[in-house]
């Protein structure tokens, strides 16, 4: 999916309501009613006809209440991506050049809804009562945690989930983010079966046939941790300088 480390972040940026959303509610789903902060490493894949895009890639996510970063992971070093949903702004930082972006927060939410609008169409899964949720008889231990799964089947999607029983954190955290990304409209039907399931996902296998061609994403999170995260992930650094975007062309 991505070739290099500058690219983790730039085409986050630009799939915010693709890839991203999926990072969100396909990874995190589980019972409501956990707010905690959570810190997880993951490797995503992608695979067209059966055969793999690319090398994948490894990223870093950290979550806080209306806070969300997300940076190359493994030794890679590379641009992070900054979304502050409770004060409505988006970074784009920049170790290199020690430089902040900060991106016009509504072209992004815009962008990104579009996206979830498509992949919603895609997946055929939009509407309540549209996926349906069967166990996988197989149990995996994942991340160092014991897993059970579950597939569940939308028109055009498969999903298979692994869920670990003991990491106690709920979709309800990321709520802010699946309404700014347009995922819990686009979505719905898909999600209602995610929060159905006992559990935090740490590996998804999901397949979209499109034109009669099998489109596979593989996510699998190889370590977390649920816990505070430090406030200062989610600022520009001390010494960086703060550019704005330039603005859309007409």
């Amino acid at each position: 999916m991505y070739d290099t480390a500058s690219a983790v972040v730039q085409e986050k940026e630009r799939r915010l309501g693709g890839d991203t959303v999926l990072l969100a509610f396909l990874l995190l789903a589980a019972p409501a009613g956990d707010t905690q902060d959570v810190y997880f490493e993951q490797t995503t894949t992608t695979f067209t006809g059966g055969r793999p895009d690319g090398p994948g890639v490894s990223s870093r996510v950290f979550h806080a209440k209306g806070k969300m970063r997300m940076e190359p992971g493994g030794t890679e070093a590379g641009p992070a991506l900054v979304l502050r949903l409770d004060s409505g702004r988006v970074f784009r930082l920049d170790p290199e050049e020690k430089v902040a972006v900060e991106l016009d927060a509504e072209r992004l939410r815009s962008r990104s809804q579009i996206d979830a609008s498509v992949a919603g169409d895609l997946m055929g899964g939009a509407e309540d009562g549209s996926a349906r949720t069967k166990p996988l008889p197989a149990r995996r231990t994942i991340a160092g945690h014991a897993c059970r799964g579950y597939r569940i089947s939308a028109p055009s999607l498969t999903m298979d989930v692994y869920l670990a029983g003991d990491v106690g954190l709920g979709i309800d955290a990321f709520a802010d983010f699946l309404a700014w990304s347009g995922a819990e409209q686009s979505m719905g039907g898909v999600l209602a079966e995610l929060r159905k399931l006992p559990g935090f996902p740490l590996e998804t296998r999901s397949r979209v046939t499109v034109n009669g061609e099998v489109h596979e994403t593989l996510s699998t999170v190889t370590r977390i941790e649920v816990g505070p995260q430090p406030a200062s992930l989610f600022e520009p650094p001390p010494g960086y300088r703060i550019v704005r975007e330039p603005p859309a062309p007409e």
